[in-house]
C-alpha cells in the first residue's frame, strides 16, 4: 500500500523521462547512418519516404502505452527496457538490412497495438489457466503445423506461409507451454513434490503426473529432428525443466532431463545427418569454414575485431554473415559496438528477467507466480541460447535475438509475453 501511494506522487513527467535513452539510441542511430550516407553521395534505402509516418506511430503508441501504464498503475520500468532493446535492433536493421527497416516499424506498430489488446483483455486471458490439458492439446497442434505445412527457410522447417506472411508457429508455441505449465504445475505440485516410487536413488511420482512432462521433452526432440528447429528445441526443453524445477525444487526432474536429453542427442546423432552435421560444425568450425560452418567462423571473426570498444558504427563488416539481420545480429552488435555494446545489451536481459522476477514473487496466486517468473526466465533462456549459438558455446540454434532480431512473429510474441507480466504487475499493485 506504502508503495502505491508513494507511485502516486511520482509525476508522469519523471516517468516519461526514462523514454530518452532508447529515443536517443534511435535517432543518434538514423542520424549516424544518414550522415555516413550522405558523405558518401548515396542515400540508404533505410530513408523511404514511408520510413517517417511509421516511425512516428511507433513513438506515439510507446508514449500512449507508457502514459497508460502509469496512469492505471502498472510496473512503468520494464517497457522502457524493452524500447532500448526494440531501438538497438532498428538501428541496427537500418545499418545491415535498410529495406527491412519499414517492415520491421510496421511489426513494432501491430506488436505495440497487441499488447494493449493485452492489457485491455487481461481478465479474459487469465482464464486459460483454467484448462491446462486443453492449453497442452492446442501447444501440440500448433508446433506440429510446421512438420505438416512447413516450408523450409534457412535449413530450418520450422515456417507456414500464409499468403503474404511467413508465421513461425513456434514463437506463439511458447506462450501457450507457459500457460500450460504454469497451470498444470501448479495443480500438481503437490503431487509431485512428493514422490512415491523409487527407481534407484530417484524419488518419482506416479508415472501419469509425469506423463505430461515427458511429452514436452519428446516434442522438443522431435523438433529437432524433424524441423531441424534446435533453437526452438532447446528452449521448449529449457523451459520445461526451469519451470518444473521452479514449481517443486525437486533435483530428480532436472537429472531425468537432463538423462533424457543425453539419450536422445546420441541416438539422433547416430541416426541423423544433418544432426552430425550440427554437432561436428559445433564441435570443430574450422574444418569446413567456407561451407557449412561459414557463418560461425564469420561470426567469430566479427567477435574478434570488435575488441573491447568496437570498429565503430557504420564503420564493420558485418555484412560477410548470411543472415546477419536475424540469427546473427548479436554478432554485428560485438563488431561494431565491441565488448561494452554486448554486455549493455546482455545487462537490459538481465535487468527485465530479474524486474520479472521481483515482480512474480509478490503474486499471490501460484499460477500467475510461476507465469511470471516464466515469463522471465524464457526472455533470458532464449537471449542465453542465441547468444551461446553465435559464441560456439552452444551449437547452432537458429532462433532470434529477443527483441532485437528481425521479424515479425518474434517482435509480436515478444510484446505478448511483455503484455503478460505487466497484467500481472497490475494486480500486484491492486492487492497491495
Amino acid at each position: 500500500m506504502e508503495e502505491t501511494i508513494l507511485r502516486e506522487k511520482i509525476p508522469f513527467g519523471r516517468v516519461g523521462g526514462i523514454f530518452v535513452m532508447p529515443l536517443g539510441i534511435l535517432l543518434a542511430g538514423l542520424g549516424v547512418l544518414y550522415l555516413k550516407g550522405y558523405a558518401a553521395g548515396e542515400m540508404s534505402k533505410a530513408f523511404e519516404p514511408a520510413l517517417v509516418p511509421y516511425l512516428l506511430a511507433c513513438l506515439a503508441e510507446a508514449f500512449i502505452l507508457q502514459f497508460l501504464l502509469w496512469k492505471k498503475k502498472y510496473d512503468c520500468t520494464i517497457f522502457p527496457l524493452v524500447l532500448v532493446l526494440v531501438s538497438v535492433g532498428l538501428v541496427e536493421i537500418a545499418r545491415l538490412k535498410p529495406e527491412l527497416l519499414v517492415p520491421q516499424l510496421r511489426w513494432l506498430c501491430v506488436a505495440q497495438i497487441i499488447l494493449m489488446l493485452v492489457l485491455r483483455f487481461w481478465k479474459y486471458i487469465r482464464e486459460m489457466l483454467l484448462y491446462p490439458y486443453l492449453l497442452g492439446l492446442t501447444c501440440v497442434f500448433v508446433l506440429g503445423l510446421p512438420m505438416i505445412f512447413g516450408t523450409e527457410i534457412g535449413g530450418s522447417r520450422n515456417w507456414l506461409i500464409l499468403g503474404p506472411f511467413s508465421v513461425q508457429p513456434s514463437e506463439f508455441g511458447k506462450i501457450l507451454i507457459l500457460f500450460f505449465l504454469a497451470a498444470y504445475l501448479s495443480d500438481h505440485r503437490h503431487v509431485l513434490s512428493l514422490p512415491s516410487k523409487r527407481l534407484g536413488p530417484l524419488a518419482l511420482p506416479p508415472l501419469r503426473f509425469i506423463a505430461p512432462l515427458v511429452c514436452i521433452w519428446g516434442a522438443a526432440v522431435l523438433m529437432f529432428v524433424v524441423e531441424r528447429d534446435l533453437g526452438s528445441a532447446l528452449l521448449f526443453f529449457g523451459m520445461a525443466v526451469l519451470m518444473t524445477y521452479m514449481a517443486t525444487g525437486s533435483k530428480t526432474y532436472v537429472f531425468l532431463a537432463m538423462l533424457f536429453i543425453g539419450l536422445a542427442a546420441g541416438i539422433s546423432y547416430m541416426a541423423f545427418g544433418h544432426v552430425r552435421v550440427r554437432f561436428d560444425i559445433w564441435l570443430d568450425p574450422w574444418q569446413d569454414p567456407d561451407g557449412m560452418a561459414y557463418q560461425v567462423v564469420q561470426s567469430l571473426f566479427s567477435f574478434g575485431t570488435g575488441g573491447i570498444w568496437g570498429a565503430g558504427f557504420g564503420f564493420g563488416h558485418p555484412g560477410f554473415i548470411p543472415e546477419v539481420h536475424t540469427d546473427f545480429i548479436y554478432a554485428a552488435i560485438a563488431e561494431e559496438w565491441g565488448l561494452m555494446g554486448t554486455l549493455s545489451v546482455l545487462f537490459c536481459y538481465v535487468l527485465l528477467s530479474f524486474r520479472g522476477i521481483s515482480l512474480a514473487l509478490q503474486c499471490e496466486q501460484e499460477k500467475e507466480l510461476l507465469l511470471a517468473a516464466g515469463c522471465s526466465m524464457l526472455l533470458l533462456l532464449q537471449a542465453f541460447v542465441i547468444i551461446a549459438g553465435v559464441t560456439k558455446f552452444l551449437p547452432l540454434t537458429g532462433i532470434t535475438l529477443p527483441y532485437v532480431s528481425y521479424g515479425g512473429s518474434s517482435l509480436v510474441s515478444g510484446f505478448i509475453e511483455l503484455g503478460l507480466l505487466l497484467s500481472l504487475s497490475r494486480g500486484r499493485q491492486e492487492h497491495g
